[in-house]
């Protein structure tokens, strides 16, 4: 018989349920009176009351007249009182770890950014050295914000490869050699603040889905490409992690039966080796050599100022068919992962993040081809596919939004807030 999650529910777990909708309510619709609030959550004029009365004292939230009336009869004539978040009443700090650089940031409740900044890191270091260097940056990131360290609810750490999330380990990142590494650990002692650590597509998801395209869509999947391609999955505001925290990691479905190319991950012809930065850089090298008189053999001899990946997208853009017909190539096994992704999850909107946003001209229209063409009974049809909100700040604002979420939106019994 399978183990079932039962949990019994006791006062505590009710109210801080309440705050949680409370919450959440007031971040998606700005100035909720009193009585709309009590409509949109379901609960009674008096448990809001005492709601609003413990978040105005914590200072997270404001009342103004908003110069309407209230929608009720027994208040005609009277000016309807406005509930809102305080954005800078609180903070959180959001890591993005990628390959080669973390970004580090400051941002508000309303996930806007207050000061960041990109340090780069040798990827042959030990992991112990990189956590220092990365802890480094945090210090320096929030002395130069300016905020009140007392005001930050937590850091989120977006990690590279599979985290186990209730420890804070990151387990295994392929593409740093990083195995079995108490993150979450080593920044709390290190910092002294709250922190969570998870996969740092998972967080990009998160902050589409609570701060960006993704807001009022019941099923999301943000899908990111750079040296590795993973995927992060929101169903109804909660992350799908799987049984063992291995949700998403799209990048090792094995799209070549025979042939493939070698992966990280030890098997071949993965996804990642056909739609990554370094698989499509392999395969443009070859075409230059191939076409030393072509659009772009001349790109890559005349622009060593711009990043190889952008000189590959602009041949594209200026008519190279080689590159254009090598990029649809990709576009296909990009959607033909997809498709799979919409039979298994049927989400409704798939967000494309690093690489696959970086040129989304050439891949969204192709890619979303081979979704509808390959999905089953017409569900590639009903799902809109675009790129993510945030650009490159997708990966310090999604985690951020981690912090956000795990430490005062939705905060589990016993986090702080």
């Amino acid at each position: 018989m399978p183990k079932k999650n039962l949990r019994g529910s006791n006062i505590n777990l009710v109210k801080l349920h309440n705050l949680q909708v409370v919450l959440l309510s007031l971040l998606y619709e700005p100035g909720l009176s009193r009585i709309q609030l009590a409509e949109r959550t379901n609960l009674s004029s008096t448990t809001i009351t005492n709601l609003i009365a413990e978040l105005k004292a914590q200072g997270v939230i404001s009342e103004h007249d908003n110069g309407a009336e209230e929608p009720n009869p027994r208040s005609v004539g009277r000016p309807r009182v406005g509930i809102r978040l305080i954005p800078d009443s609180r903070f959180a700090v959001g890591v993005h770890i990628g390959i080669g650089i973390f970004r580090i940031a400051v941002a508000n409740l309303e996930d806007h950014i207050l000061h960041n900044k990109v340090f780069e890191y040798d990827t042959q270091l030990p992991a112990q050295a990189v956590l220092e260097q990365i802890r480094d940056g945090i210090e320096t990131v929030i002395q130069e914000s300016g905020v009140d360290r007392a005001r930050i609810v937590g850091v989120g750490i977006g990690a590279s490869g599979l985290v186990d999330f209730a420890s804070g380990v990151n387990l295994l990142a392929p593409n740093l050699n990083w195995r079995d590494v108490p993150m979450r650990g080593f920044f709390q002692d290190a910092l002294n603040l709250p922190v969570v650590v998870d996969n740092n597509v998972r967080a990009m998801a998160i902050g589409e889905a609570f701060f960006g395209a993704g807001r009022g869509v019941n099923s999301l999947a943000f899908v990111y490409g750079r040296t590795g391609v993973s995927a992060g999955l929101v169903f109804n505001g909660r992350v799908f992690r799987g049984s063992s925290t291995g949700a998403g990691e799209i990048g090792h479905t094995v799209m070549l039966l025979h042939g493939g190319d070698p992966c990280h991950c030890g098997n071949t012809g993965c996804l990642e080796t056909l739609v990554s930065e370094p698989a499509i850089l392999r395969q443009a090298e070859a075409l230059a050599r191939l076409h030393p008189g072509g659009i772009l053999a001349a790109t890559i001899r005349t622009r060593q100022d711009v990043p190889m990946l952008e000189r590959v997208f602009t041949a594209a853009r200026e008519g190279d068919e080689d590159v254009r017909r090598m990029l649809n190539e990709r576009a296909y096994y990009l959607g033909l992962a997809l498709a799979n992704v919409v039979n298994l999850f049927n989400p409704e909107l798939i967000l494309l993040g690093g690489i696959f946003s970086q040129g989304q001209d050439l891949f969204i229209e192709p890619t979303l081809a081979t979704v509808r063409s390959m999905s089953f009974g017409g569900l590639g049809t009903k799902v809109r596919l675009q790129a993510t909100t945030f650009g490159w700040k997708a990966g310090v604002t999604g985690a951020a939004a981690l912090a956000l979420m795990h430490f005062f939106y939705q905060p589990e019994e016993g986090a702080s807030s």
